[in-house]
C-alpha cells in the first residue's frame, strides 16, 4: 500500500494552494476621514479632529491627529486587545522624519521622542502601552501595494490559527518640500478592517481577490486609505496596479 510522505516543501505547497483558495471575511470596519462629505454610515468619521479618549493624556499627546482616530478605531474593533494587528502606511509621518533629516544635515540634535514617533510601528506601540496589547504587531511600507500586502499577512496570520486580524492602513499629505517627487494623499485618512476566515454571516462579508482587467489597471494609482474608503462605501473599486489585483465585497 503506498504511503503519502509529509515533507516540509510538500507542506509549504499545501499551505500555498489553502491560501490561494482561502477567501477572506470582514466583519467589521472603521475609516476616519475629515473634510469627506458625510454618509449615513456611522462607521465613518469626518470629524476634524479625532479625540483619541481611547489613550491616556500622557500618550495622547505625542500622537498626531491620525495616530489618536487610530488609536480609537483600534479599541472599537478589538476592545479586549486580544487581536494581530498590521499597520501599513506608505509614507508614514513623512512630515517628522524629513525635519529630522534636515536637522541633521544641519548638525543639529535629534529629540529622542520625536524619532520614536517617526517609525512606522510608532502608532501601535502607543495603542499596545495604552491598550495592554500584547499580541503580535507588523508594520508594513510595500512602495504602492500595502493594500495587498496588508490582505497577504492577515490571510497568513488566519491560515496559522488566528480567530481575528485587525489590519489598519493610515497616510498623511506628502510634505510640500517632497511632493513632486512622490504622490501621496490630500489629507491625513485611516481606516480599520477586522478579518476573520468564518463564514460570513448576515453583518459580514467575503472578501474575493480577482485579476484586474487592462481596462481597471489603465487609469488607477497605488492605493490609498481614501480609495479603500471608497470601496467599503460601495462608490468605487479596489484596484492594486502593482500587483494586478482587484478586491470586491460579497454578501
Amino acid at each position: 500500500m503506498p504511503v503519502a510522505l509529509t515533507t516540509p516543501e510538500n507542506k509549504m505547497l499545501g499551505t500555498k494552494r489553502l491560501m490561494n483558495t482561502a477567501s477572506l471575511t470582514l466583519e467589521d470596519w472603521r475609516a476616519w476621514q475629515p473634510g469627506r462629505s458625510p454618509t449615513d454610515d456611522p462607521r465613518l468619521s469626518t470629524d476634524e479632529r479625532p479625540s483619541g479618549a481611547s489613550v491616556p493624556a500622557m500618550l495622547r499627546r505625542r500622537l498626531n491627529d491620525t495616530g489618536r482616530a487610530v488609536c480609537d478605531m483600534l479599541a472599537t474593533l478589538d476592545p479586549n486587545a486580544e487581536c494581530v494587528l498590521l499597520h501599513a502606511s506608505r509614507h508614514g509621518d513623512a512630515e517628522r522624519t524629513l525635519d529630522m533629516l534636515y536637522a541633521l544635515h544641519e548638525e543639529g540634535a535629534l529629540s529622542p521622542a520625536r524619532f520614536g514617533m517617526s517609525v512606522h510601528n510608532a502608532v501601535l506601540g502607543v495603542h499596545s502601552i495604552a491598550s495592554g496589547n500584547r499580541r503580535s504587531l507588523q508594520a508594513i511600507a510595500a512602495s504602492g501595494a500595502e493594500v495587498s500586502a496588508l490582505f497577504s499577512e492577515a490571510l497568513g496570520y488566519l491560515m496559522d490559527g488566528e480567530k481575528h486580524v485587525v489590519m489598519v492602513f493610515s497616510d498623511a499629505p506628502i510634505p510640500a518640500r517632497f511632493a513632486d517627487h512622490t504622490p501621496g494623499p490630500s489629507t491625513m485618512t485611516a481606516v480599520v478592517l477586522r478579518l476573520s476566515l468564518t463564514s460570513p454571516s448576515r453583518s459580514s462579508k467575503t472578501l474575493i481577490a480577482q485579476s484586474a482587467s487592462a481596462t481597471m489597471l489603465e487609469h488607477c494609482r497605488p492605493p490609498q486609505p481614501d480609495d479603500v474608503i471608497a470601496w467599503l462605501l460601495d462608490e468605487a473599486p479596489l484596484v492594486c496596479p502593482l500587483r494586478r489585483r482587484t478586491w470586491r465585497l460579497s454578501s
